[in-house]
């Protein structure tokens, strides 16, 4: 009996010294694009710096993908755009996602209703597609508004845009058009093969075959570089595609500070900061990590 009982006593002193199971760590991910793994990689250098372990998966795939995983379970927590939710719920038609909030909150309910997705803090800033022209034409001709180049088209302008098919084709350009009331005729497109914004931009800046417009993502890294001005869609024309970290229920409720950490973070961003951001990966060679690190420093949000 006293060989039992010591027995127990050595059991349940062990069993009292087994630390308690650590957190799993939260799998961050993104997109292909550089812009995506940029802010994925700043999401997860806060998380470390926080305490929370991490587990880089990155550059996983497209949208489709990195989605699949997400409200699978297989990644945690990437960066979306909160146009795309239109095409998620097939509800592309509602005119909440050409506005910022109305986008976000209609978003953020639909996913977390379907899928305990949670929505966390957007950037003030939209990557939708848009018309950028050489800055030399806008100053010679005041064009700062879509509604300006409208104008400016409509009254024999020459113009002669540089984009993708589907850009042309499939409702962008014809939707533009209808909205500040200019038409584009066959001879003034020149519609590139891939249409990658990089050769449509590339296009404008040299001037190729009189090209003097763009295609271009709104925080496309090589619009300064190129000496590009975005034209604002003063009508709202287009859905706003905000980037906005989105992460499952569960991961944000074991660790409910994630929402504080990338709140400020998110914030920063403008247009023009992702813009430069972009250019130093897209133009400049610079890695989406080293990027990350050294904005996260130069803004004190990391040491």
């Amino acid at each position: 009996m006293a060989h039992i009982l010591k027995s127990l006593c050595v059991a349940a002193a062990l069993a009292l010294s087994v630390s308690p199971p650590l957190p799993a760590a939260v799998v961050v991910s993104s997109k292909l694009s550089s812009e995506s793994a940029m802010i994925g990689e700043m999401i997860r250098l806060l998380l470390n710096a926080n305490g929370i372990q991490t587990l880089d998966r990155t550059k996983i795939g497209a949208t489709p993908v990195v989605r699949k995983a997400l409200i699978s379970g297989e990644v945690d927590i990437y960066v979306e755009y909160t146009g795309n939710a239109g095409f998620f719920f097939n509800v592309a038609s509602n005119p909440a996602w050409k506005d910022l909030q109305q986008g976000y909150e209609l978003g953020s309910r639909l996913d977390y209703a379907a899928n305990r997705i949670v929505w966390l803090t957007p950037a003030k800033a939209s990557n939708a597609w848009a018309l950028a022209v050489r800055r030399d034409l806008a100053l010679a001709n005041n064009l700062r508004t879509m509604s300006d180049f409208g104008r400016w088209v409509a009254g024999g302008g020459k113009v002669v845009l540089a984009c993708s098919a589907e850009f042309a084709n499939a409702g962008t350009l014809r939707s533009l058009e209808k909205t500040y009331g200019f038409t584009m005729r066959s001879d003034q497109l020149i519609v590139l093969a891939g249409g990658e914004t990089s050769a449509t931009i590339g296009a404008a800046a040299a001037h190729t075959n009189g090209t003097n417009t763009a295609m271009v993502y709104g925080t496309d890294g090589g619009i300064v570089a190129a000496n590009l001005q975005i034209l604002e869609d003063d009508r709202h024309d287009q859905p706003v595609y905000a980037p906005v970290p989105i992460i499952r229920e569960a991961v944000l409720e074991a660790n409910p500070q994630i929402a504080r950490i990338v709140k400020p973070v998110m914030e920063s961003f403008s247009r023009e900061t992702l813009q430069q951001l972009n250019a130093r990966v897209q133009i400049g060679g610079e890695s989406e990590g080293a990027v990350a690190e050294d904005y996260l420093k130069a803004k004190g949000f990391l040491k």
